[in-house]
């Protein structure tokens, strides 16, 4: 009899489910359910219409996305469509603070609403989808119960639909296995400027995040956060004619060896969070959404993550100076401009060794500065020659490998050459900090994904490439041609949430390549742009060339930030940041046009100030210094030469 009868609830349960489904075929009406941010400046709406779920924004009254499909399509099921809401939990403020190690802010408060969304189809197969709207932007992520089974996604039904006329500030996603020993992706392809909405990608790979849109005088960032090992990269990929942009998932080629690229769990799990940060320009460079919705940390003791800056001598001088001779001289260098690191690159293990690399470390510790190895993080899914290579695949291999660096001194590892965003290979990534972060060893990527927050949840995570730096400067005239515009474009892009090595700075001359940027210009990137260490490029020869006022500023350099303001500035055209430390703000500005700018500079924010600034002399490359005040109420006026720049150091008087 109960057989029957939980028989019969089931077949009851379907036809009800069936009639209401048939309700919303027929007459597409459904109950919108609204999610506000807390100042109420920002609105969500969320519905079902004929079984497929989508979402709106709203901006005051204007729209800022339109109506967006979501849902996700997985091996075995499908939920994008012939859904149904099961139910709408009440909106919820949520709060969290939280302290960083480095990045933009130290201490951060982040407050949304949120809504929880639960959907599902007549089989049972169901998941929830959660928005949160906060004052300066929207985020929702899926969330998937543990069914007891294998679940793979295949596509993710995500969309992002803008209105006529949008343009957008992106950067294509490069093929994979192309490029220099088939090393791509690396997010290391240029920028393409107030595009039309809708711009297919010139790789046909899709575009990486963050990527900038504007609508009229709205600004939206779109990114992802709390990205897990479960999980892969994702990108996204303009619908020709629609405005729209749709999520994407990486090639099948983006993985470790033998592994998978697709999303999978065994588990309950969840997706990352999908991004938009949506306002002014300010709005978007001084957002900490990247960081809010990313994980938190995975241990409290962070007393060894020290963040700071490094000599470098690749940078210029390439490969022969990877020997004994000159990593000294460069130790020095570093401890004679009161730096903390000095960063070792390719093939030390043999222009050195091992046995020599031992004793530099044991100086550099006598001279307060620490050692950061240089590994190639390669099995064979590109064909890079630089070594130590393959040494870092398993865990075993990397407890080996990392007790040794540790017993050595060695206080970082940058791991360069990474395949991709399949899911194998973002749990690569999380494998190597996880494992890292038990021998206090902090971590540099290089030729790697964006780091999507991850700082916030491994803080001994100092800094990643994933963007076109300083190395192209040196290996191609266009690229130099173009830095200006490029400099100036990073600080509203790739710079919002996540530390970039782009490895900068050079005053002196650069083999085969003639310099666009004038000596102000690349004083100002250490503090523009933002990077747990900050691995300058300069070599001691030529910095014993500047003015000892310009040697005594780098010297005091911080490499962490309790704010940041956005004081100026269009991208690709001007930049000017402000950044306090204690109580000093730097005030830094590039120009990324070829033509002189007069700035009218509001610093009232900072309060009462004195200090000096250092800009471009009147012969290139001189610099100039003069003193500096800051008063309430009161414009500072400033001359940016063609690619110029400057910076500020002020003491607050408060």
């Amino acid at each position: 009899m109960w057989c029957k009868l939980k028989s019969l609830s089931i077949i009851l349960k379907r036809i009800l489910y069936s009639l209401v489904l048939a309700m919303f075929l027929l007459a597409c009406q459904p109950d919108s359910f609204v999610i506000k941010s807390p100042d109420e400046s920002l609105r969500v709406v969320f519905e079902i219409c004929a079984g497929i779920p989508s979402y709106s924004v709203f901006q005051n009254d204007s729209a800022v996305i339109s109506k967006s499909t979501l849902g996700v399509q997985m091996k075995e099921l499908n939920l994008s469509k012939e859904l149904v809401l099961m139910s709408a939990e009440k909106e919820g403020l949520v709060r969290d603070e939280y302290t960083m190690q480095q990045g933009k802010r130290r201490d951060m408060v982040y407050e949304a609403n949120q809504r929880r969304f639960e959907v599902g189809n007549e089989r049972g197969e169901k998941m929830d989808i959660v928005f949160r709207v906060s004052n300066d932007g929207v985020a929702f992520r899926y969330e998937f119960p543990d069914t007891g089974e294998l679940q793979i996604i295949e596509n993710e039904l995500t969309a992002f639909k803008f209105p006529e006329g949008t343009k957008m500030w992106v950067q294509p996603m490069s093929e994979a296995k192309t490029g220099w020993e088939h090393t791509n992706p690396s997010y290391e392809e240029e920028y393409l400027e107030a595009i039309p909405v809708g711009t297919q990608a010139p790789t046909g790979a899709g575009w990486v995040y963050p990527a900038l849109f504007q609508t009229d005088e709205t600004w939206v960032l779109i990114t992802e956060a709390g990205l897990k090992d479960d999980y892969c990269g994702s990108r996204l990929f303009s619908q020709p004619g629609t405005g729209e942009m749709k999520i994407g998932f990486p090639s099948s080629r983006e993985v470790v060896t033998g592994e998978g690229a697709l999303p999978t769990s065994e588990q309950a799990w969840v997706s990352p969070w999908r991004v938009m940060v949506i306002g002014s320009l300010s709005t978007i460079v001084e957002s900490t959404l990247g960081t809010d919705l990313a994980d938190p940390a995975i241990s409290r003791d962070q007393s060894w993550v020290k963040p700071g800056v490094a000599s470098w001598s690749w940078g210029v001088l390439k490969d022969n100076s990877v020997n004994y001779e000159v990593t000294r001289q460069f130790i020095d260098y570093a401890a004679s401009m009161n730096w903390q690191y000095c960063l070792v690159d390719a093939d030390w293990d043999t222009r050195i060794g091992e046995e020599r690399i031992r004793e530099l470390s044991t100086y550099a510790q006598e001279k307060g500065i620490g050692l950061i190895l240089w590994y190639n993080s390669a099995g064979d899914w590109n064909t890079t020659p630089y070594h130590p290579k393959s040494t870092l695949l398993t865990h075993e291999q990397r407890v080996a490998e990392f007790s040794k660096l540790k017993k050595m001194g060695i206080k970082g590892v940058k791991i360069d050459f990474f395949g991709g965003d399949g899911q194998s290979m973002i749990a690569y990534y999380h494998a190597i900090m996880k494992d890292a972060a038990d021998f206090e060893l902090l971590v540099n990527f290089h030729g790697a994904t964006l780091p999507r927050g991850w700082h916030r949840t491994y803080p001994h995570l100092m800094t990643a490439e994933a963007i076109k730096g300083f190395e192209f400067i040196t290996f191609f005239q266009e690229v130099a041609d173009h830095q200006p515009r490029h400099c100036s474009m990073l600080p509203f892009t790739r710079n919002v949430f996540d530390p970039m090595d782009f490895t900068p700075m050079c005053f002196g001359e650069i083999p085969n390549i003639t310099r666009k940027t004038t000596n102000a210009f690349e004083l100002a990137l250490p503090t523009l742009f933002h990077s747990g260490i900050q691995h300058l490029v300069e070599i001691p020869e030529s910095m014993a060339t500047v003015p000892d006022y310009v040697r005594s500023y780098l010297s005091e350099l911080p490499a962490s930030w309790e704010d940041t303001r956005l004081v100026d500035g269009f991208p690709g055209k001007l930049v000017v940041l402000a950044r306090k430390s204690g109580d000093v703000w730097y005030v830094t500005g590039i120009n990324g046009e070829a033509r002189e700018k007069i700035l009218s500079l509001d610093l009232s924010f900072i309060g009462e100030a004195e200090g000096f600034y250092i800009g471009d002399g009147a012969n290139h490359p001189s610099f100039e210094q003069q003193e500096v005040v800051v008063a309430q109420d009161v414009r500072n006026r400033v001359v940016l030469k063609p690619n110029g720049g400057f910076v500020m150091k002020l003491i607050n008087k408060n």
